[in-house]
């Protein structure tokens, strides 16, 4: 299933402040760990319909990706 460009673009705005939020990084350090995450790739992609996962899910998913690649490197 394919979103709404426009609703998505929103949705992205928002995943991106709660992740701001979250883990106290600037919206652009936010908006870089969003842009380079799995969990966009698969929102833009349209796979499982993660689109319909709420913001907070989300955010706690590229958070979780995140610590993921630190305990990796």
């Amino acid at each position: 299933m394919n979103a709404n460009p426009i609703l998505l673009q929103k949705k992205y705005a928002r995943v991106v402040n709660l992740l701001s939020e979250k883990t106290g990084a600037t919206l652009d350090e936010s908006l870089k760990t969003f842009y380079s995450s799995m969990t966009y790739r698969l929102m833009r992609e349209g796979v499982s319909d993660m689109h319909c996962m709420s913001d907070e899910y989300l955010a706690e998913e590229i958070f979780e990706e995140g610590k993921e690649e630190t305990n990796n490197a």
